[in-house]
C-alpha cells in the first residue's frame, strides 16, 4: 500500500488492473509515486478466467487499499475474438502484429473501463486514474494512443460533478512511450513479480499460455530482449 514518508496514505488513485503485465507494472508505478492505490478489475465477458485470478494475486501482492471487481458482460455486444466466437490470431510476425486493428480489439473497451474507473474515483474523491496502455507496443488498438488519453481527460472534466466544479482529472499512462522490454525492466526495478501475471489471449487446454497469440509473442519478445526468461509456463514450443 502506498504511503508517504510520514506514514500517512497518499492521495487516492484508481488503477485499472487486468492482471496482465502492463496493468501490473502500472499499478507498481502508481504505488511508487506515492498514491493510495485502489485497483479496479472488470469481468467483461472475456473468454477465460485466468486474467481475473491473476488480478487478485497481483492486488494481494501489491497490498492495494481496495480491489474492486465489477461484472459487465460485453459478450452481448461481441465483435471481438475475446468476447465472441472468433478465432484468436496466432503465429503472426511482428510486422503483421503492427498492422491494422486486430480482431482481439474489444469495441470501446478502454472507454468503458475508464468510465467505470472515473465513476469510482468520484466516490473516492480521487482525481488520478492509471491505465497501462502503450503506443509503442499497442498492436493496432485505437484506444491505446495518446490522443485517446487526452480526449478522455477532457471528457472527464465535462461529464463529472467534480470536473464541472473545477477539479482536474488526470489519466496517467506511464507506459505510453515504452517498449515491452522497457516496461518489463521498469517493473522488475519496482519489484514486480511477473509470475503472478497473465497475458495470453488463448490459453491451451493444459491451462498454460499458448505462446502463439499476439499478446504472448510481444511478451516473450520483451523478456528475450532483456536476456531474461519469462516466469510463466507455455505450451511446448511456445516459450523461449
Amino acid at each position: 500500500m502506498a504511503s508517504s514518508s510520514t506514514g500517512e496514505a497518499g492521495p487516492p488513485a484508481v488503477v485499472l488492473l487486468s492482471g496482465g503485465l502492463d496493468s501490473t507494472t502500472t499499478l507498481a508505478v502508481a504505488a511508487n509515486r506515492g498514491f493510495d492505490v485502489h485497483a479496479l478489475t472488470v469481468a467483461y465477458g472475456q473468454s477465460h478466467g485466468q486474467e481475473l485470478t491473476a488480478a487478485r494475486a497481483v492486488a494481494r501482492s501489491q497490498g492495494v487499499r481496495r480491489h474492486l471487481e465489477l461484472e459487465l458482460d460485453l459478450r452481448a455486444i461481441g465483435g471481438s475474438a475475446l468476447t465472441d466466437d472468433i478465432p484468436v490470431p496466432k503465429d503472426r510476425s511482428e510486422q503483421e502484429i503492427g498492422q491494422g486493428i486486430p480482431v482481439t480489439y474489444v469495441p470501446a473497451r478502454n472507454t468503458i473501463l475508464l468510465s467505470l474507473a472515473l465513476a469510482w474515483a468520484e466516490t473516492l474523491g480521487a482525481l488520478d486514474l492509471f491505465l497501462g496502455v502503450s503506443s509503442v507496443d499497442y498492436s493496432g488498438y485505437p484506444d491505446c494512443r495518446p490522443g485517446f488519453v487526452r480526449a478522455f481527460e477532457a471528457l472527464a472534466q465535462e461529464a463529472t460533478r467534480q470536473g464541472t466544479q473545477g477539479a482536474r482529472f488526470r489519466v496517467h499512462a506511464p507506459l505510453m512511450e515504452l517498449t515491452k522490454a522497457a516496461t518489463i525492466e521498469l517493473g522488475l526495478s519496482l519489484g514486480v513479480d511477473y509470475s503472478l501475471t497473465w497475458t495470453c489471449y488463448s490459453p491451451a487446454p493444459s491451462g498454460r499460455s499458448c505462446g502463439r497469440c499476439d499478446a504472448c509473442r510481444l511478451r516473450l519478445q520483451g523478456f528475450a530482449a532483456l536476456g531474461r526468461r519469462d516466469p510463466l509456463e507455455y505450451e511446448q514450443g511456445g516459450g523461449r
